[in-house]
């Protein structure tokens, strides 16, 4: 057996090891339907303002990113970009959306969407508290 240590970004590595996690979940669990789900919004000249981006998998929607442009921030745009991409996932049968974020980012942001905190990492010298969130998701 050989260690190795890597300080760089290897991605087809991690890819192989994302599907092993992937192959043992199928095997305990069955079939993996996922699907990348992303909103994204433009100003009138095109250019990207904010979005949402994550997956849809086992009846969760992943939240990986939600970003809204600085100067388009308090004015709605994140809570429709949310909105819309909870539509989306529940289209596809999620019954579930989960998110984690920063105490210097969003959390009241989530809650005020209707997330609940289900875990918390208290922030330490030099780290920020981490807030993971979910919501359930009606029709």
């Amino acid at each position: 057996m050989k260690f190795q240590v890597i300080n760089e970004e290897v991605p087809d590595l991690v890819n192989t090891m994302v599907e092993g996690v992937r192959q043992h979940l199928h095997d305990q669990i069955g079939d993996e339907a996922t699907q990348p789900l992303t909103v994204v919004a433009h100003d009138d000249n095109g250019e990207l303002i904010g979005g949402v981006s994550g997956r849809s998998i086992y009846g969760n929607f992943l939240i990986e990113v939600v970003w809204v442009d600085k100067r388009y921030r308090g004015t709605g745009l994140g809570r429709k970009l949310m909105e819309s991409a909870e539509v989306q996932a529940i289209g596809r049968g999620c019954k579930v959306s989960q998110v984690d974020t920063l105490s210097t980012q969003a959390p009241l942001f989530y809650q005020k969407l209707g997330f609940k905190i289900v875990g918390e990492i208290p922030e330490f010298p030099g780290s920020p508290g981490r807030y993971f969130l979910m919501k359930i998701l009606s029709k």
